[in-house]
């Protein structure tokens, strides 16, 4: 009789396991594909220039590292698209995409090929890029990104 009772419970603590970890597995690739929707629409509203899309994709708290090493905030980002200091013409992300998921976090990274101008000046090139989203109760949003410029070719 105990015998019976140790088997159907380890039978059932490692199928609560086994489901638990498929359950698990299920969410982050949800996340994933939600994520990678989110950087699509990123894009697009940085090419569209769409502020009230970007001020929903970009957390309050939003930093970004541009190539040069220099920190902006959303707002001088914000800005800088409003005055059409910054402003693109194509940007390719599409090469190399990695999402991993954490919980309610996720960490992006790409070589990502733009073209356009970034605060006033013309800009261009290959890139390594890393875009780090948290999902609040607004859904995903950019917390931080960085560009790295990669060597001309």
């Amino acid at each position: 009789m105990k015998w019976t009772t140790l088997y159907i419970a380890v039978t059932v603590t490692f199928l609560s396991f086994a489901f638990g970890e498929a359950q698990q597995e299920s969410t982050d690739k949800k996340s994933e594909q939600e994520v990678r929707q989110m950087i699509e629409n990123y894009r697009t509203a940085l090419l569209q220039r769409d502020i009230p899309a970007l001020e929903k994709i970009w957390a309050d708290d939003y930093v970004f590292v541009n190539a040069s090493g220099e920190v902006r905030t959303k707002a001088q980002r914000i800005a800088n698209l409003k005055s059409g200091a910054t402003a693109f013409e194509s940007i390719n992300d599409k090469e190399n995409i990695t999402v991993r998921v954490y919980q309610n976090s996720a960490v992006a990274t790409s070589r990502v090929t733009i073209k356009g101008k970034y605060s006033g000046q013309p800009t261009g090139g290959q890139y390594r890029s890393m875009h780090v989203w948290v999902k609040g109760p607004e859904g995903w949003q950019l917390v931080a990104n960085q560009l790295t410029a990669l060597p001309r070719k």
